[in-house]
């Protein structure tokens, strides 16, 4: 018993790390991975003078390590993608290719919300956050209306991630355990763009300015565009080859990895003072420590059953209401150990509820600036935002994320 309360005391020291990052100065990565390594270091001293035990615990190790490992080989393939293309300004380009050089500050804010909302679909929200803040920012606006737009480019961020397994970890982690299909997710799309629409027109009033856009356009190469073709060519073959022959997603992305690699080659790219493979070295190892150190956690109270007590919130009330609170409280608790911990706790629902879930838990991060990792990132990019001053946003954000997840319900008991 003692062990039990031992792995819940370290999974609530990991917790109070990721919320008291900015207040105790350590990096929440170093933290997780720290208390997750100790857990099972744990679980198997406790575990050492049983044999049938001990088995148990090193079977549900392999397991928990073969789960974190392909979502760490998906992931470390989208994102040095992603790190090349925006090295290189295809990104910024692209956004310059649509956006005017003279706008009005109302239509900005709806360009802005859809340009996120794509984006984030393909790329990882990190990124996707730091291109469009640097974007506000850029446009030089008073501190009021920087505000307004960065609260929305959170909730666009997230809102565009939950319909592909490439744009959130959540998604990725709730598709990887076959609770829903690929075709499931791109219907979340039609909900999701809805409600960051919602959110757009709700921030819109009181905006009547123009905005002068200083566009800076980056060269582009052959490779570049070689490049971003094999990337879109990876996301397209992942969607077919995964409803067709079931294939991985790991496994599509690992081959287009292999074959921008290629690519560079061909284009003699691949020189000594810019090798293609030390893109690889520039992506968010910090995001991946912080997803290892919290998974292993997460395996930890998975083996000594603390997860059934989540079981507790779905006998009590039916599993739509019950998603939608866990929605709310992903913007408390860090969506990635949530959504772990609830597919580790043998919850069973219907392919529509756990589409409603996904929403959930992948939304519901932006009712707080602290909720999502988009929530963190523009926190320390853009000057006066605040948990405070972001929290003045909070009605239109719950009416936003509410609308969004009526229609995921409404979607799926019509579609489905």
């Amino acid at each position: 018993m003692w062990l039990n309360y031992a792995v819940i005391g370290l999974a609530v020291l990991a917790l109070l790390g990721v919320v008291l990052e900015e207040v105790i100065h350590v990096n929440k990565a170093k933290i997780t991975l720290f208390l997750g390594a100790l857990a099972w270091i744990l679980l198997f001293a406790f575990n050492s003078g049983d044999p049938e035990h001990q088995e148990a615990v090193i079977h549900g190790l392999e397991s928990n390590i073969a789960e974190i490992a392909g979502l760490w080989l998906f992931l470390l393939a989208a994102m040095t993608f992603v790190a090349y293309l925006n090295k290189k300004g295809m990104i910024e380009n692209l956004i310059y290719l649509f956006l005017p050089k003279r706008v009005s500050e109302r239509k900005l804010l709806f360009l802005t919300g859809l340009f996120c909302f794509v984006f984030s679909s393909l790329a990882d929200n990190i990124t996707a956050t730091l291109v469009s803040v640097t974007l506000i920012l850029s446009l030089r606006m008073d501190t009021a209306k920087t505000l307004r737009f960065a609260a929305l480019v959170v909730f666009s961020v997230n809102s565009g991630g939950v319909a592909l397994i490439t744009g959130d970890v959540t998604t990725l982690m709730i598709f990887l355990q076959h609770k829903v299909d690929i075709l499931d997710l791109l219907l979340l799309s039609i909900p999701s763009f809805v409600a960051v629409m919602f959110m757009a027109t709700m921030l819109s009033f009181g905006l009547s300015g123009d905005v002068i856009v200083q566009q800076h356009r980056t060269d582009v190469r052959g490779v570049d565009m070689a490049i971003a073709g094999v990337f879109l060519a990876t996301i397209l073959g992942t969607i077919v080859l995964n409803v067709v022959y079931q294939i991985p997603p790991v496994l599509t992305f690992l081959f287009g990895l292999a074959t921008m690699f290629l690519v560079a080659r061909f284009f003699n790219d691949d020189i000594e003072n810019d090798p293609i493979l030390e893109y690889i070295r520039v992506i968010e190892f910090e995001t991946l420590l912080f997803f290892l150190g919290i998974l292993l956690l997460v395996g930890v109270l998975k083996e000594v059953h603390v997860l059934e007590s989540l079981l507790a919130m779905y006998s009590q009330v039916a599993p739509l209401v019950a998603n939608y609170l866990m929605g709310l409280l992903s913007a408390c608790i860090d969506n990635v150990p949530l959504t772990a911990a609830l597919l580790k706790s043998g919850i069973t629902m219907s392919k529509a509820e756990w589409m409603g879930l996904t929403y959930a838990v992948g939304v519901g991060g932006s009712l707080l600036v602290i909720g999502s990792a988009a929530g963190i990132v523009a926190m320390s990019k853009v000057r006066g935002l605040t948990f405070g001053s972001y929290a003045k946003y909070v009605p239109a954000l719950l009416g936003a994320y509410s609308v969004g997840y009526a229609g995921v319900y409404m979607l799926a008991h019509y579609a489905m």
